[in-house]
């Protein structure tokens, strides 16, 4: 509001014209009588909070309203007096409180509640109120709700009914038991005998069921030490298994170590073996060539003496001479061939040792590149998935693993699953530092490409999912199956612990519960420790006793460290868990390169050794071949010496002396013999000698082959063979927790049978006591027990009543009373319920016929006033929907189509509206009516109409107050005592009150 202060106004009994140009103050006074009076600001039309009619720069607003509190209808006379005061005060935060005055000033109320009882009494109201409409339906409303408490109270009555019954047939048992105290006593008696034997009954029974359930708790016990026991074997199977394989990589590591300088020692002797079987050849050789050279001189010497014996003819002296320079001759030719012999032979040993070292490394050569083809293979198997990897991450775990997941959803899908499946594992982790991925493969292995399933039958149709992708024969995923629970196991307990070093559990980020506990049930990673450098592991495991629950530990290069041993990795790299896949490629792709090239390098070194191997074989076989014919050659050169040293002249020759020389010659012959049986024996010895070695090497460096192909599957076994050690000794330990657990409970069972067994000794002493024959009792303890209580009680009341019947009698009495009293209530009130819905009903019907008696004359009224300007209208009452819809035709009445109001022009519109609130005025109780410029958009000739219908509707109802707010200055009314007109003058700029002058007569007041 922009007004600091308007009025006061003192309103005529009859009709007031509220005059003023806009802006003056007009609908300001209307909207104080609708705010001052209880009404929301909604209702004004001029504001939607109570706090926009505070003026800006004010805290608060007041209005005040004095209402005529007269005649035989006033509204607490003896309090208010003559007149009411409505004070109300609005904050500027929107919030009001209200002051209730008397005729003298006095502070009568504070609360809304009474200022509406007033509006209520003098029917102070909108349409609807106003008409005593929404006032029946009211009391209709509250009626009903009458009638439900009505309802409940009978409900409740009913229920109260039901206990002063009960209590009336107690008073009256309590009434007819005055003459069966006797009965009772002894009934009680037998009670109290019943009841010792049935708590020694009850007792009893418990006794049976604490044995029972000691019996199944021994049955059980039995059980679970057959099951500790079964699992102890069981333990000690992988115990057993897990030494065996470890005994046996350790005997194989042994072995290998072992045989290395064994080895080596074996190729030594070989060689040296080689060695020596050649010179003793050779030097069986030579003494075979001089036994055939002596065997050829004794031919020669027996032949010569027989020709010496036969003949007589003499050589000359010239063949003689002849004979020594050919001997001499040929003695230089032997000394030079044996040279050539000797330079020859060392040749021959020089290509036969170069032709044995390059077949060695031929072989070598060979087996590295085998060995680089299968890295190559695995590399290049290795950088395809890694490609794949970059569009498809799942891919690194095998090439049918993303389409063997869309397999499981769509089975999860149709429902063949209990809960989907988890997996690759691999997928399902992080890693905290990328540097320790190695590390963590090395520890998790396949367990990376392993699944977990909540069931069995989860399992098999995993299972045969798994058969789409995964041909029989070739390697299939793990599949773990273990009962999915939502929370992580807490392994505090038992978790291995370095301030320093991480273990595999704290070195991964597991979002899923599920993978995080097969992790720890299958490899134990909360006791696995991840130690970067190979030499700080070695420190920790084996040189001091490893961490608390730390069984072993890896480093960043894959090494495996256990206390006693340590085993080297024979990756360099991560398959599934490196982050920088591009890095990786590149890696992987410069690595296949070099394999190539190392593979190209191996294959040109061994054709340059076939080359090498070839022409040493060559020269060798020259070589041997021109051995061969020195050796041929020196022989014929000797033989030929010899004969021609023995060849003499018959004249010189002494018979004698070549027998003699002959005879030597046989010794030497027999001593050389000898000699060449020896060193045959000997050949043959270092030929064996040497068999053997080549055989023991042979045999040592296969053997070592062998191990290291046997270790490398024992390495996983005995993971393997680990982890099930693991599995066992959980299953121990969780099979002694459950049976500690059950043993304490069967002890706890015992010690309650051994007080249970003292307390039936006890109750049957009190038994026996009570009554020395034991009765046979049906009913319980408890009941019983109740029984006697309440025989006991009614006892004690006879007792206490006992020689005053007359008590007992009033008692009775009133309880009847009461019963019966309340008992006729709720009858009445069930006819009064009856006779209201009777009442109601016809009730109903009178206020639908009340209804419609006030719209026909709403109708009527409306019709009446709109041909004062040969206008015709129609009114439609909506009571259902609580709508009312108008249209008026102006002119020439009937012959013209009903228009709706947006239709007509402004006069006419206003002109109807002005009919329309009359209408509503004629079928209204309220004691004043209120009408904001009703003359707006009239002509002049309308406006007549309308002013002389409302003054002639004010002078048939003088007994009402009518307001009227118009901008026009009203000077052409004719002069009244029942009509005054308040003229608002034009607010100034700064003004703080706005000053009204009466015009025309002054104000009488109304006394009547």
């Amino acid at each position: 509001m922009c007004h600091s202060m308007l009025g006061p106004f003192k309103f005529g009994s009859n009709v007031n014209f509220v005059v003023g140009n806009n802006g003056s103050g007009k609908s300001a006074v209307l909207t104080a009588l609708i705010v001052g009076l209880g009404g929301k600001a909604v209702a004004t039309n001029r504001g939607s909070s109570l706090k926009g009619f505070v003026k800006d720069g004010q805290n608060s607003a007041d209005i005040s309203i004095t209402l005529r509190n007269r005649g035989d209808d006033a509204y607490r006379a003896n309090v208010y007096g003559n007149s009411i005061v409505v004070q109300q005060h609005i904050s500027m935060d929107g919030s009001r409180s209200y002051k209730l005055k008397s005729e003298t000033g006095t502070v009568v109320s504070t609360r809304k509640e009474e200022l509406i009882a007033i509006l209520d009494h003098f029917n102070i109201q909108f349409f609807m109120k106003a008409t005593q409409l929404e006032q029946m339906k009211e009391d209709y409303s509250y009626i009903m709700e009458t009638k439900e408490r009505t309802k409940e109270q009978i409900n409740q009555g009913e229920e109260r009914l039901t206990e002063l019954k009960r209590q009336c047939l107690e008073k009256e048992e309590r009434f007819q038991s005055i003459a069966g105290l006797s009965t009772m006593k002894t009934n009680l008696e037998y009670l109290k005998h019943e009841m010792a034997w049935a708590v020694v009954n009850e007792i009893e029974k418990q006794l049976n069921a604490i044995r029972d359930n000691i019996k199944i708790g021994e049955d059980r016990a039995a059980r679970l030490d057959r099951k500790m026991e079964e699992q102890q074997v069981r333990l000690n199977e992988a115990e057993k298994k897990y030494k065996d394989i470890q005994d046996k990589l350790e005997k194989i590591s042994q072995e290998t170590n072992a045989r290395a300088p064994e080895c080596m020692a074996l190729k030594t002797d070989v060689t040296a073996k080689k060695r020596v079987y050649n010179e003793a050849e050779v030097l069986y050789n030579r003494s075979l060539n001089e036994y055939k050279a002596l065997m050829k001189d004794d031919e020669q010497l027996c032949k010569r003496i027989e020709e010496l014996k036969k003949s007589t003819d003499q050589s000359l002296e010239p063949e003689r001479l002849e004979r020594q320079k050919k001997i001499s001759w040929l003695k230089e030719r032997v000394k030079a061939l044996q040279d050539q012999e000797s330079s020859i032979n060392q040749e021959i040993e020089q290509f036969q040792q170069a032709i044995e070292k390059d077949k060695e490394e031929r072989i070598r050569i060979k087996r590295e590149e085998l060995d680089v083809k299968h890295t190559l293979s695995y590399n290049q198997r290795q950088l395809k998935e890694l490609k794949d990897s970059k569009t498809d991450r799942l891919k690194r775990f095998g090439p049918h693993v993303p389409a063997l997941l869309e397999a499981i959803d769509d089975a999860y899908r149709r429902g063949h699953f209990t809960c989907k499946p988890v997996g690759p594992l691999g997928a399902c982790i992080h890693l905290r530092d990328p540097e320790l991925a190695l590390a963590i493969e090395s520890c998790l292995k396949g367990l990376l490409q392993a699944y977990c399933c909540h069931n069995h039958a989860d399992e098999r149709v995993l299972q045969a999912l798994m058969e789409r992708f995964y041909s029989r024969g070739t390697s299939r995923p793990q599949i773990i199956v273990s009962e999915f629970r939502n929370e992580m196991y807490d392994v505090r307990h038992r978790a291995a612990y370095h301030p320093e070093f991480p273990t595999v559990l704290t070195a991964l980020e597991i979002d899923n519960a599920v993978v995080a506990n097969s992790l720890i049930d299958m490899r134990s990673i909360e006791t696995v420790l991840l130690i970067k450098n190979n030499s700080v592991a070695r420190a920790v495991m084996q040189s001091q006793k490893p961490p608390k629950n730390c069984r072993e530990a890896f480093t960043a290069d894959g090494d495996q460290v256990f206390a006693g041993r340590y085993y080297s990795s024979e990756n360099t790299r991560p398959k599934f868990l490196s982050k920088d896949v591009d890095s990786e490629i590149s890696d992987l792709e410069n690595e296949v390169e070099n394999k190539k090239a190392q593979i190209l390098n191996l294959q040109q070194h061994l054709s340059a050794l076939e080359k090498d191997i070839k022409r040493n074989e060559e020269f060798l076989r020259r070589r041997q071949i021109h051995y061969r014919e020195l050796k041929v050659k020196i022989t014929e050169s000797i033989s030929e010496i010899r004969e021609l040293e023995n060849i003499e002249e018959h004249q010189s020759v002494d018979i004698a002396t070549l027998e003699d020389e002959a005879q030597e010659n046989k010794i030497k012959m027999k001593m050389v013999e000898k000699n060449m049986e020896q060193q045959k024996e000997n050949m043959e010895h270092l030929k064996n000698l040497k068999i053997e070695a080549e055989n023991k090497y042979d045999a040592i460096k296969q053997k070592i082959n062998q191990l290291s192909d046997l270790a490398e599957p024992l390495k996983d076994e005995l993971n393997l063979a680990d982890s099930e050690v693991d599995n066992q000794k959980r299953g121990k330990r969780h099979y002694e927790e459950k049976q500690k657990e059950h043993l304490d409970t069967l002890n706890k069972k015992k010690r309650e049978l051994d007080m249970k067994e003292k307390e039936l000794e006890e109750k049957m002493s009190q038994a026996r006591q009570i009554c020395p024959e034991r009765i046979e009792v049906k009913k319980s303890a408890s009941i019983l027990d109740k029984e006697i209580n309440r025989l006991r009680q009614k006892i004690q009341a006879e007792h206490a009543s006992h020689g005053d019947r007359e008590e007992i009698m009033r008692q009775y009495q009133e309880a009847r009373e009461t019963y019966l009293d309340l008992d006729n209530k709720v009858r009445t009130l069930k006819r009064f319920i009856k006779l209201l819905e009777e009442i109601m009903t016809h009730r109903y019907k009178t206020y639908q016929q009340f209804r419609r008696c006030l719209t026909l004359r709403c109708k009527l009224y409306f019709d009446n006033l709109l041909s004062q300007r040969a206008y015709c209208g129609k009114m439609n009452f909506d009571h259902k929907n609580e709508t009312l819809s108008i249209s008026v035709q102006p002119g020439e009445g009937n012959r013209a189509a009903f228009n709706d109001m947006r239709a007509l022009s402004g006069g006419e519109r206003s002109f109807s509206t002005v009919c329309f609130i009359l209408s509503l005025w004629s079928i209204a109780e309220s004691p004043f009516r209120c009408l904001d410029e009703f003359d707006v958009y009239m002509d002049m000739v309308n406006r007549r109409i309308a002013m002389d219908m409302i003054l002639k509707m004010a002078d048939s109802q003088r007994f009402r107050q009518f307001i009227l707010l118009t901008p026009q200055s009203m000077s052409s009314l004719p002069s009244s005592k029942l009509i005054r007109i308040l003229r608002m003058s034009d607010p100034e700029r700064g003004q703080t009150t706005l000053p009204f002058r009466p015009v025309g007569q002054e104000e009488e007041e109304d006394r009547s």
